[in-house]
């Protein structure tokens, strides 16, 4: 089959591809169930118009052609229903290798758990984990790669940690002198920028760049910013093109074909993480173990009367060991808010980590080591423990938000709403 009818295919079934893929397609990536049970998908986006850069392959497999190509990807590198690499090896591209982020190939391992390098059972291409005993790519695994292709859904929080994977492959790739092609895909909490900017202090897989917490980029306007800030070690330049999303803008509203990761089970949960994952540097349970993962917080030791729903944290293959794992945990449901509400949020809810501290009893404990990476400070603790509002915690981190959106005007590719 020629790259053409690859493409005719793919653009005339925008939404319907999924005849090929129910038949399995060449890589068998079918949908495997979510951590609470329901199906791994999470709908179609409500603005059909929207077509992601793995999709427009007319713009980029014809770069592909005679090349050694290894692709960054995971179960979120489809178009439609078709897995990308059923479309490169369609195409005739010669797919030598794979590397997966945090989470592997199929994203089913769980937060933290190292992933092991191996061949793909289906199709036999080689599998190089970069969360496990390396972050990026070393020499010997590129030596044989002409051309790096990144695919990988975001979801536009500083301390989700595929945009440290991206940052790494950049890295290795200026540093080899490969070129890379990042097909960008849109952020769905690109609606806005908020949070403490990140001291540079306290730079680490999960945050190690001077952005704040939610930074409103796609991946690809990200990779831009990198390159253009001199991010990269010893200020080299990735050569970058970047496939555009089309149709897409700041006020889009896109549901995410996937989900991108075993505990964002939802868009309620993709729409909460970057307010909840800071409770994942406290005692508190962001609900790891159910099937509400980071819509839902609680402990054991909040005051029920104060903290009426409850949950019990279990074992489950996305959250093998979850913490407060067996307890009656008393916190907040938030799976029920209007879905609306929080898709047009302009702001993190700092409400919920001040609440859970002023009403845990072991105030000296409540937060441990991983709190200031995930802040990217130590202030942020520090204000808390003072008592400090929401509003006067964000007054102080205002001025370097706004210089910060100053910089990030000049590597935007789509219309801002600000």
């Amino acid at each position: 089959m020629t790259v053409r009818e690859i493409h005719h295919i793919i653009m005339s079934n925008l939404f319907g591809a999924l005849i090929f893929f129910a038949a399995g397609g060449l890589l068998g990536m079918a949908p495997s169930p979510a951590p609470g049970g329901g199906a791994h998908r999470l709908g179609h986006t409500t603005d059909p118009g929207i077509i992601p850069g793995a999709w427009q392959t007319d713009a980029y497999l014809f770069m592909l052609e005679g090349k050694r190509v290894a692709l960054v990807g995971n179960h979120t590198s489809t178009i439609g229903g078709i897995h990308l690499v059923d479309t490169l090896l369609a195409s005739g591209i010669e797919l030598i290798k794979v590397f997966s982020p945090e989470h592997g190939f199929r994203g089913e391992a769980a937060a933290g758990e190292l992933v092991e390098t191996g061949k793909d059972p289906e199709t036999g291409i080689p599998l190089h984990s970069l969360y496990g005993r390396y972050r990026r790519p070393t020499e010997s695994q590129l030596a044989d790669v002409d051309i790096l292709l990144f695919d990988i859904q975001d979801v536009g929080a500083r301390f989700y940690t595929y945009i440290s994977t991206m940052t790494y492959v950049m890295e290795a790739a200026a540093q080899y002198g490969i070129p890379m092609i990042i097909l960008d895909r849109p952020n769905p909490n690109g609606h806005y920028v908020d949070g403490p900017v990140l001291d540079a202090d306290y730079s680490s897989f999960v945050g190690l760049h001077p952005v704040p917490v939610v930074h409103g980029m796609t991946v690809g306007e990200y990779a831009r910013m990198i390159n253009g800030e001199g991010w990269l070690n010893s200020n080299r330049q990735c050569e970058l093109h970047v496939v555009r999303v089309q149709n897409y803008t700041r006020q889009s509203h896109y549901v995410l074909p996937v989900p991108p990761s075993p505990n964002l089970p939802n868009m309620h949960a993709v729409h909460l993480y970057p307010s909840l994952c800071f409770f994942e540097g406290t005692q508190i349970s962001v609900g790891r173990g159910t099937s509400k993962p980071f819509q839902i917080y609680g402990h054991p030791d909040l005051p029920p009367g104060t903290y009426n729903d409850r949950f019990v944290p279990e074992r489950v293959r996305a959250a093998p060991d979850p913490p407060q794992l067996g307890k009656v945990c008393y916190g907040v449901d938030l799976s029920d808010k209007p879905l609306s509400e929080l898709r047009t949020k302009q702001q993190i809810n700092l409400q919920y980590l001040i609440d859970a501290y002023n009403n845990y009893p072991d105030k000296e404990n409540f937060f441990n080591n991983f709190f200031d990476n995930l802040a990217g400070n130590a202030l942020l603790r520090y204000q808390i423990k003072a008592g400090y509002s929401a509003q006067e915690i964000r007054n102080t981190w205002q001025d370097e938000l706004d210089a910060f959106k100053s910089i990030r005007s000049g590597y935007l590719l789509y219309p801002d709403n600000e």
